[in-house]
C-alpha cells in the first residue's frame, strides 16, 4: 500500500504539475491520474514526456477516472464507450491500471432488479474494454442511510451487494472501491473485510467521521481527516488490508471544511501527516 494524493478530494485545484509538486513536497508517494491532461500533454508533447513527468519526482500513479457516463441517456454512454479504448490504451502506457466509479444507493426511476440489470450491462461494457488493456475497475458503495432515505427504490449500497455487482458484471477484472467511511456507515464488520482477497480490492479511500453521531445520521460530505477522531477503527482495517496483500493507493477523501480552507501546501501537509499517524497506529 502506498499513500496517495487526489487534490480534488481535498478542495484543491491543480494541474498535473502542481499536483506533482504537491504530493513530493507532503510526503505522499502517490497522486491520481488526470487523463484528459494526460491525453492533451501526450498529444502536445508525447507519452514519454508525460512518463518523465511522474518519473522526475518519483511519484507513483494511483487512479485514474475513465469518464463514460454510464448512467447517461444511450446516446452519452455510447460516445463516451467510443473514447474509452484510447484514453484505456494512454493509461496502461503511462502504467496506471486502477480505475473507479461510483454506483449509486437508490433510485426514483428503476427498481432493484431493473436498476441490477441496467448496472450490469452498462458497466460489463466499460469492464471489457478495461480488460483489453489491463484494467481493473473499482467499484464504489454508498453507505450512509441520509444518502437513500426519501428514495423510491433502494438500490446495492453495501460492501457485500457490490462485490455481488462485480460478480454479476462477470468480467474477471472488477472489484470495489473500498471506502473506510461508507464501510462504517453501512454498518459492515471488520469480519467482513477479512474474508476479502487482495483481488477483491482495487483502491481505497480513507477518512474518518465526526464523533459523537449515530452511523446512520451520518452526512456523506460531513467527515474528518483520518485518525482524527478515531470513531472508524482505521489501524485494524489497515492491518487487514496489508495482510490479505493490498498493494495499491490510499486516499484520503475526508470533505473537512478546515482542510478546505487551508492553503494548497498546508492542506497536502496535514492530509499526509494524518496518514502517517494511520500508517504509524497501524505499524506498517
Amino acid at each position: 500500500m502506498y499513500k496517495n494524493l487526489s487534490t480534488g478530494a481535498i478542495g484543491i485545484r491543480a494541474n498535473m504539475k502542481e499536483g506533482l509538486a504537491l504530493a513530493k513536497e507532503a510526503g505522499f508517494e502517490g497522486l491520481d491520474l488526470n487523463i484528459g491532461e494526460a491525453s492533451q500533454l501526450a498529444e502536445e508533447h508525447s507519452v514519454q514526456y508525460v512518463k518523465e513527468m511522474w518519473q522526475e519526482v518519483g511519484i507513483a500513479m494511483g487512479g485514474w477516472g475513465f469518464g463514460v457516463n454510464w448512467r447517461g441517456a444511450d446516446t452519452d454512454f455510447y460516445a463516451g464507450l467510443a473514447q474509452l479504448p484510447a484514453r484505456a490504451e494512454l493509461a496502461a502506457e503511462l502504467g496506471c491500471f486502477r480505475t473507479t466509479t461510483v454506483v449509486g444507493p437508490a433510485s426514483n426511476d428503476m427498481t432493484f432488479q431493473e436498476n441490477w440489470d441496467f448496472s450490469v450491462k452498462r458497466l460489463r461494457a466499460v469492464a471489457e474494454i478495461l480488460k483489453a488493456h489491463d484494467h481493473a475497475i473499482g467499484l464504489e458503495f454508498i453507505g450512509p442511510a441520509t444518502s437513500r432515505k426519501g428514495a423510491k427504490h433502494l438500490f446495492a449500497y453495501t460492501m457485500d451487494a457490490m462485490l455481488g455487482l462485480s460478480a454479476a458484471i462477470g468480467t474477471g477484472n472488477v472489484g470495489l472501491l473500498f471506502d473506510t467511511w461508507h464501510w462504517y456507515t453501512c454498518r459492515s464488520t471488520v469480519d467482513d473485510v477479512r474474508k476479502l482477497s487482495a483481488s477483491d480490492v482495487v483502491y481505497v479511500h480513507i477518512n474518518d467521521a465526526p464523533a459523537g453521531i449515530d452511523p446512520d445520521e451520518q452526512i456523506d460530505n460531513i467527515r474528518c481527516l483520518p485518525a482524527e477522531t478515531g470513531v472508524i477503527p482505521l489501524t485494524e482495517l489497515m492491518q487487514i488490508l496489508d495482510e490479505i496483500g493490498y498493494d495499491g493507493p490510499v486516499t484520503p477523501e475526508p470533505f473537512s471544511k478546515k482542510v478546505r480552507e487551508m492553503e494548497p501546501v498546508d492542506a497536502a501537509k496535514a492530509t499526509a501527516e494524518s496518514l502517517n499517524q494511520v500508517w504509524k497506529n497501524a505499524g506498517l
